[in-house]
């Protein structure tokens, strides 16, 4: 049974071993074969990658989680982590870990005030975290990276949903383990409404898709490989490999995750078309904001509308991925035009109401090394260490540095994606400019280039109790970039 000593020995490991997990750690091999893989991708039996195909699939929207029991102001859930069979690859059947044995997870829909009670049984044999990424919980229910749900174990986690409407997603957070568990398939998205996001004349219902993208390696014989990013050619979209979507000629809103563990993704319709942002990770943007290219860390999200209408039905138009190796296929999904429908759906010119950004009492500074290990001011995560103390209300400006001065050459990985549980944050500026109106919005995950130095500002609420904040490429929090933080009364 894999432990906490050694869990956190794998995530104190200098060296390569840091950076990329698929390395050999013996700890872990002795201890629990499944949980990582026991040798790097060129040694054992010669590995092939399944052939890619584009457009081969139809995308799949991830079916709506239903509960099994309601009360006056709550909502019951039941899931089950286990083991299933998929199809990503036309052809192969794939083994995952899934969430209700569905490939990405199901959707839950939540609305502001109402309580979301799930009930998580672990029927893997590794552990597991729940954590709903964005969402404002107490702290026995934040999925943090020691509170194990231990194989064959129940846990319970209870979510207020007392914040405005965004798009969350639940993820593994089990440390030392996340980084594969989220690769293997524990993830689904958490789609929060409230009474002024519904009461917006945008599209909804079946036009309000969300799309979870990531990379992987499906080998011939149908196995999932984890691997580094460098050897992931199959993208994925809502866990088919460069499926096509058939969409009506009108507007459709589209909630856009980057679900991938260890890389970024730019994407950019291929005829060059423009896209309306409408929100960032912690909901709505104060207006929309015309872009022609959306660029996502890991974890990051948006949601954007885009405006089939301008195309005659039969036509076909191609989101890519401008970030893919130039050894990869830039196809990320094909959407086919094939039919008209009525549209009464709108964009408003104002969209929310932002609160103003807090003036800060605390600054504090957080400088994230790559090379040659992963750390925060130089140390590892430790669970028994308090790195910040803060109480609730206090308003603070943290800065953020990536040491690494030049990106090396096809390092997914090289910008950091910091992410603070708890709380959403304002990005004031980047190296002391501005940032613009598609980043101004309430976020939650932020991206730090290479030599860069980024100020966000939050204030801490709405619980006490013990979180953390790490860099959300989950090789690198799994491997200790990571850091305590205990909000106190």
């Amino acid at each position: 049974m894999l432990n906490r000593r050694d869990l956190l020995r794998a995530a104190t490991i200098g060296g390569p071993v840091a950076l990329f997990p698929w390395g050999f750690i013996p700890s872990l091999a002795q201890t629990v074969p499944a949980a990582l893989p026991t040798a790097h991708a060129g040694s054992g039996p010669r590995r092939r990658a399944a052939r890619i195909v584009p457009f081969a699939h139809a995308m799949q929207v991830p079916p709506v989680l239903s509960p099994v029991s309601r009360t006056d102001s709550s909502d019951l859930y039941r899931l089950r982590m286990a083991e299933t069979e998929v199809e990503i690859v036309k052809g192969l059947l794939t083994t995952v870990r899934a969430y209700g044995g569905c490939f990405p997870g199901p959707t839950i829909r939540a609305v502001k005030g109402r309580e979301v009670v799930v009930q998580q049984t672990n029927d893997l044999d590794v552990h597991t975290s729940v954590h709903l990424h964005g969402g404002h919980v107490r702290s026995q229910y934040d999925g943090l990276p020691m509170d194990f749900v231990e194989p064959g174990e129940t846990r319970e986690y209870r979510y207020p949903n007392e914040q405005v409407a965004a798009s969350l997603w639940y993820h593994d957070h089990a440390h030392g383990l996340e980084a594969e568990n989220v690769y293997r398939g524990l993830a689904g998205a958490y789609l929060l409404s409230d009474p002024h996001e519904s009461g917006l004349p945008l599209p909804s219902g079946e036009y309000d898709i969300p799309l979870l993208i990531r990379d992987a390696r499906i080998e011939t014989d149908g196995r999932l490989v984890y691997t580094d990013p460098y050897e992931c050619p199959h993208m994925l979209v809502n866990g088919k490999e460069r499926p096509y979507f058939e969409v009506a000629a009108r507007k459709y809103r589209l909630r856009v995750f980057n679900a991938s563990p260890n890389r970024h993704v730019s994407l950019r319709f291929a005829n060059g078309e423009p896209f309306t942002q409408i929100a960032s990770d912690g909901g709505l943007l104060a207006g929309p904001v015309k872009l022609d290219e959306l660029t996502l860390t890991g974890a990051e999200r948006a949601e954007i509308v885009v405006d089939f209408a301008r195309y005659p039905v039969g036509a076909s138009v191609v989101l890519e991925n401008t970030a893919a190796l130039e050894s990869e296929r830039p196809e990320v999904l094909r959407f086919d035009i094939t039919r008209t429908a009525e549209d009464r759906s709108r964009i408003p010119d104002v969209l929310a109401t932002l609160p103003p950004i807090p003036e800060a009492a605390v600054h504090r500074e957080f400088w994230l090394t790559t090379f040659p290990d992963t750390r925060i001011n130089g140390r590892k995560y430790d669970p028994d260490r308090t790195d910040v103390r803060t109480t609730v209300g206090t308003s603070e400006i943290w800065t953020i540095h990536n040491r690494l001065t030049r990106r090396p050459a096809g390092v997914f990985h090289a910008p950091h994606s910091f992410h603070t549980h708890l709380v959403r944050f304002r990005v004031l500026d980047r190296d002391g400019e501005p940032v613009g109106p598609a980043e101004a919005g309430l976020k939650d995950t932020v991206a730090i280039h290479p030599g860069e130095s980024v100020r966000i500002a939050m204030t801490w609420g709405d619980y006490p109790g013990e979180y953390v904040y790490h860099c959300h490429h989950l090789v690198h929090s799994s491997h200790g970039q990571m850091g305590r933080i205990d909000v106190l009364p």
